[in-house]
């Protein structure tokens, strides 16, 4: 049985930063306040040999919320924070960051994994020779924090977000809000964590909703005592998909990485439902340059990383998820990637450029002047296999399409009309994404 959840403010040292490298809000300026704390209680644990003693923990919840409730919408996204750097990260809270402020929403990180609060080994290979415990990179503001294991991140997971979501006197992160609805999120093993929850653990009512960013077929493996979860044996492991008297919306959005490479997620594929729904982002990759920004080069990757356009359909999917929740409207449907053969035979079907047909178009697969992909040959690393790559097309086939700069941005323009029509893309970013033309390409 689970205790009360105790929130206590994280004060003192420097804190660590969870902000990717993507253009961010300014906060302060947008009315939101933002602040630490550590969440105290006790919670169950389970292993693959069963239920284990429950235990004590001590994690992080970031909070980042309208500072008055004249701004609020009523929702809470509760982030399932990603622990594949070896660190903790809210790659969500960096796609997202415009929509959520914008909207109103309320955002918390939850450091849910053991890895985020202990440190460990990473799984994308960029590890280093820092502490990589929150208490060994600031003992002095997390020294107190103690996680007992990834037999318990499912249940620590639950227990915070229904802690987040009782609101009961004025030292609680969400003082003055009346949250309606709340929506659990995640992206890649965040994203697995939560395909995990949803199928095995979802039993409450502590989530409204669940928005699954980049899974695979498989789930995330249930944890150990005293240790972290290796992502690795979810890679390979038994397709799991979505139980079809599953009450509550269940919003899966996947990338060209997530459907084939040893992600293969098309073979977890299911129709869409009143309560199920997945897109199929063309010409996206499981991370890509709007989350890496200026430090592409450190990556090592041989080819430029993916530029496509998936931030822009995930604020849309967020508008969605919101309206689902909240007022029960669904989601516009969207076609599966295009795939010719199955099972390992599996490979994209592309258009005449080298752009991959079906899924959710955006106007830099519609109207292109780059090859985008999320799927590279021969990967050099895991982090190469993640990030995708871009090839540029010569201006002279990308005039020969459009025959002019001013008629390639027409076609682009209309692409963006057509995104926003379908609810693909937002009215709100159609200047963002007229901006992220290219016409230098078409005129070389």
């Amino acid at each position: 049985m689970t205790s009360r959840v105790v929130f206590t403010p994280l004060n003192g040292g420097n804190g660590c930063s969870v902000l990717s490298a993507a253009p961010a809000p300014d906060l302060a300026a947008a009315g939101y306040s933002d602040a630490e704390f550590a969440v105290s209680g006790s919670v169950a644990g389970v292993t693959d040999s069963g239920p284990v003693d429950a235990a004590e923990f001590t994690t992080r919840v970031i909070v980042r919320r309208p500072a008055s409730t004249d701004g609020f919408n009523g929702i809470l996204v509760v982030e399932w924070l990603n622990v594949s750097s070896g660190t903790d990260a809210a790659p969500e809270y960096s796609y997202l960051a415009e929509e959520l402020v914008r909207g109103g929403y309320a955002w918390a990180g939850v450091s849910a994994q053991y890895i985020g609060v202990e440190g460990g080994a990473g799984s994308v290979g960029l590890a280093d020779d820092r502490p990589q415990s929150l208490a060994g990179k600031d003992p002095e503001r997390y020294g107190a924090l103690h996680h007992p294991g990834d037999a318990y991140c499912y249940d620590i997971f639950r227990s915070v977000g229904s802690a987040l979501r009782s609101v009961h006197d004025a030292s609680h992160p969400l003082a003055g809000l009346d949250i309606s609805h709340v929506l659990a999120i995640g992206e890649s093993q965040s994203a697995m964590a939560l395909t995990t929850y949803v199928t095995a653990f979802d039993a409450d009512e502590v989530f409204d909703g669940y928005f699954i960013h980049s899974r695979a077929a498989a789930r995330l493996p249930l944890g150990t005592v005293g240790a972290g979860i290796d992502v690795g044996e979810t890679f390979g492991g038994a397709t799991v998909t979505i139980p079809d008297d599953f009450a509550k919306p269940v919003f899966t959005i996947e990338t060209e990485t997530d459907v084939l490479t040893n992600f293969q997620f098309h073979r977890a594929r299911q129709d869409d439902s009143s309560r199920r729904r997945t897109w199929e982002l063309a010409g996206t990759a499981h991370a890509d340059l709007f989350q890496i920004g200026p430090f592409e080069d450190y990556l090592g990757s041989p080819e430029p990383v993916n530029r496509g356009q998936q931030r822009f359909a995930l604020r849309a999917a967020l508008a969605h998820a919101r309206a689902w929740v909240a007022d029960g409207v669904e989601p516009p449907t969207a076609p599966a990637l295009e795939l010719s053969g199955d099972g390992d035979d599996a490979a994209f079907v592309t258009d005449e450029i080298g752009n991959v047909r079906g899924g959710v178009r955006a106007p830099c697969v519609d109207a292109p002047t780059q090859v985008l992909t999320g799927v590279v040959e021969n990967p050099v690393s895991r982090i190469h296999l993640l990030f995708g790559a871009t090839a540029q097309i010569e201006p002279a086939v990308l005039m020969k399409r459009y025959g002019s700069v001013e008629s390639y941005l027409d076609h682009y323009r209309a692409a963006v009309d057509e995104a926003i029509a379908e609810g693909f893309a937002l009215e709100a970013d159609r200047d963002e994404l007229m901006a992220d033309a290219h016409p230098e390409l078409v005129s070389g």
